[in-house]
């Protein structure tokens, strides 16, 4: 195991997609995945300690800047082919990305509200400590859903990179670009899982209420 994570280590400077895809398809991966999840989640936290309008805005920003590029693109583009009968090659694959990045951060932003299966009102009637048992539980499997993608999704990366593959229509626009969203995403879903436990074990304590009504759209 660690002669495999000395691998990865000397495998990132060398700057060679191929070596470092080869360096991830070892069991080292997932354990430098789960220090990269809860470390990149506590360096979120500390950046949205630090920098409140980040922690309030900074995934609804990054969701309507995607849905508005990707508006603008089939727009523009629908136009052109229809009026001017020209198209960019380019229009019909880089709004299917624009739509991975804009899913996945809309997937932490609702993290952050707790509207992904919350259970609300079959929570309220539980005790506090069952309440907080299942706030607990909903923290253990956010992150380690979180970990599973993070290390798949940067395997795929890797591999991506190693294949040179371009996005359809460009002549050196690469996929992973794109692709590294993925686990970037989930390692924010980590941080927001962690950053709702904390809330919820400061209203254990102060004895606020645990399990609150929420709704999507609602912040």
């Amino acid at each position: 195991m660690l002669s495999e994570i000395a691998e990865i280590f000397s495998a990132v400077p060398t700057n060679d997609a191929w070596i470092i895809s080869e360096s991830l398809k070892t069991r080292a991966a997932w354990v430098l995945g789960a220090f990269a999840t809860l470390l990149g989640g506590g360096l979120f936290l500390v950046v949205y300690h630090y920098a409140p309008w980040i922690e309030r805005k900074f995934e609804a920003t990054v969701m309507v800047s995607a849905y508005l590029l990707i508006g603008i693109i089939i727009f523009v583009e629908v136009f052109r082919r229809f009026v001017l009968n020209v198209q960019a090659p380019w229009s019909t694959t880089l709004p299917p990305f624009m739509f991975l990045i804009m899913t996945w951060a809309g997937c932490a932003y609702n993290v952050k509200l707790r509207t992904h299966l919350a259970f609300s009102e079959f929570r309220a009637n539980m005790p506090r400590s069952l309440q907080f048992a299942c706030l607990t539980l909903d923290a253990v499997l956010w992150i380690v859903f979180a970990w599973v993608v993070v290390v798949t999704s940067t395997q795929m990366v890797a591999n991506s990179a190693a294949n040179f593959q371009i996005l359809l229509g460009t002549d050196n626009i690469l996929q992973w670009w794109f692709l590294a969203f993925v686990p970037i995403s989930f390692i924010l879903i980590a941080a927001r899982a962690m950053e709702n436990w904390l809330i919820d074990y400061r209203n254990l304590r102060e004895g606020n209420t645990l399990i609150a009504q929420v709704a999507i759209g609602t912040d």
